[in-house]
């Protein structure tokens, strides 16, 4: 089976660590997006990242940036509608898309996801993980997308939609579960804080 093209959001404001992009932190010897890459790219046919701004600060990764196609930092859904985009023009039918600051995130991510979409019309699906509370937690920038429905997203964008669930849930995204057994892999570095449990868990994972 053809492996898709992947997008790593990359669009957020990251408020919690005093701005800038959180992917270019350090995290041992690499940055957290090279952690991202390196997990990611195996299972996919090409890479983009999506964000704003000056793209320049990505050039030494070697990857094409895609910016939102909507104002005012709408949220993941933007980031989303601009990797469908690009993915259109290679003539693909979907993408695989994950946050930029998950340097933990699994690496049968896409295998999972294809196999949650398995009977549906649509390869669309969503990550979730398990949660004592609510059953599940989903992680919504962790998905595979339709090409198809590109277009649908634009509108609800330009409709005011901005919560991920809100449009995919109306689409009958699937939704895959991961475990969490050895860790969260869908662990994201928002704070100082993070960025140190990230270090302690690729100190023990060295052990």
């Amino acid at each position: 089976m053809t492996k898709p093209p992947g997008v790593i959001l990359a669009g957020g404001l990251a408020r919690r660590m005093g701005g800038g992009d959180k992917g270019l932190l350090r995290l041992d010897d690499k940055t957290i997006l090279d952690h991202v890459i390196a997990r990611l790219a195996p299972q996919t046919d090409g890479l983009a990242i999506n964000a704003n701004g000056d793209e320049s600060r990505f050039a030494s990764l070697g990857l094409p940036v895609i910016a939102d196609s909507v104002d005012e930092f709408p949220g993941p859904l933007a980031g989303v509608l601009a990797g469908l985009d690009w993915a259109a023009e290679r003539g693909a039918d979907c993408i695989v898309t994950a946050a930029a600051d998950t340097p933990f995130l699994p690496d049968d991510l896409v295998d999972r996801l294809r196999a949650a979409t398995m009977g549906n019309a649509l390869p669309f699906a969503l990550a979730a993980t398990p949660d004592p509370e609510r059953g599940q937690n989903r992680h919504p920038t962790f998905g595979l997308w339709p090409v198809a429905l590109r277009d649908d997203l634009r509108a609800a964008l330009a409709d005011g939609v901005r919560k991920v669930v809100a449009w995919t849930d109306g689409h009958g995204a699937a939704t895959a579960l991961f475990d969490t057994g050895k860790g969260d892999p869908f662990f994201n570095v928002n704070t100082p804080e993070d960025l140190e449990t990230a270090r302690r868990i690729l100190a023990e994972a060295a052990v």
